[in-house]
């Protein structure tokens, strides 16, 4: 059992380009393990968490509908946005700059063998971030992510998460809107979810920009305790 987490800054990084990353380092454990069920020989896995984030972009996971992506080709091209059908799990969901991107690629047999589990302590993570700030971020019945002001009109996401898993080897991961353009999200409908809204970190607490080191170390902090793991930062 292997709790070190190596963790990633990637940077601005195209989507495209982060996604196939994200597959090379998920098949490497996913041989690792075969390998290991094999031949015996007891080797460990890696696991990792990666930070990135990614120009303009929206992305639909393999159970969503391309009716909720409300721009066409052209619109996208003028909007300077690209659009992709990924194997997470989820509806569609928008990507940019001022937003923080987590991919954790674990190997949960190295913790726990619990999907459920696994996303509820993503949610936690951001939970107990936000609440840093004086926000109170929940969680709504039925659908994944961190909300705020679950059951009233004034609903809206600020944490959308989305995730694939295969031998208990996960990758993709949340999304944090941090000093992001909410304008972007007008063009979808978020998630598949009609009539609610969405915000950012940074309308929530009135300020021009937050600083986004500082969010990660938190997201960082929280996700080290609740996964009782030790993060090796790269």
């Amino acid at each position: 059992m292997n709790k070190n987490i190596e963790v990633r800054e990637l940077g601005n990084k195209d989507f495209k380009e982060t996604w196939s990353y994200q597959e090379q380092l998920f098949q490497e454990i996913l041989n690792t393990k075969i390998k290991n069920r094999r031949e015996a020989a007891g080797l460990k896995t890696s696991n990792y968490f990666l930070f990135v984030e990614h120009p303009h972009v929206y992305t639909l996971g393999k159970s969503g509908d391309m009716s909720n992506l409300l721009l066409s080709d052209k619109q996208l091209k003028e909007k300077n946005a690209t659009f992709y059908k990924i194997n997470r799990g989820g509806d569609i969901t928008y990507h940019g700059p001022g937003q923080i991107v987590g991919y954790p690629i674990l190997d949960l047999d190295n913790f726990f063998t619990d999907i459920h589990k696994y996303l509820r302590l993503l949610e936690e993570m951001v939970i107990l971030t936000l609440a840093e700030y004086g926000i109170k971020g929940t969680r709504s019945e039925g659908e994944t992510g961190v909300w705020l002001d679950v059951n009233t009109p004034f609903a809206r996401k600020i944490c959308a998460m989305g995730v694939r898993a295969s031998r208990w080897v996960t990758m993709h991961g949340f999304a944090l809107n941090v000093n992001a353009d909410l304008g972007y999200f007008d063009h979808i409908i978020p998630c598949g979810i009609k009539g609610k809204a969405v915000t950012s970190l940074h309308v929530e607490l009135g300020l021009d920009r937050v600083d986004t080191n500082e969010v990660k170390n938190k997201l960082l902090k929280h996700f080290k305790a609740l996964f009782e793991a030790k993060l090796i930062l790269k």
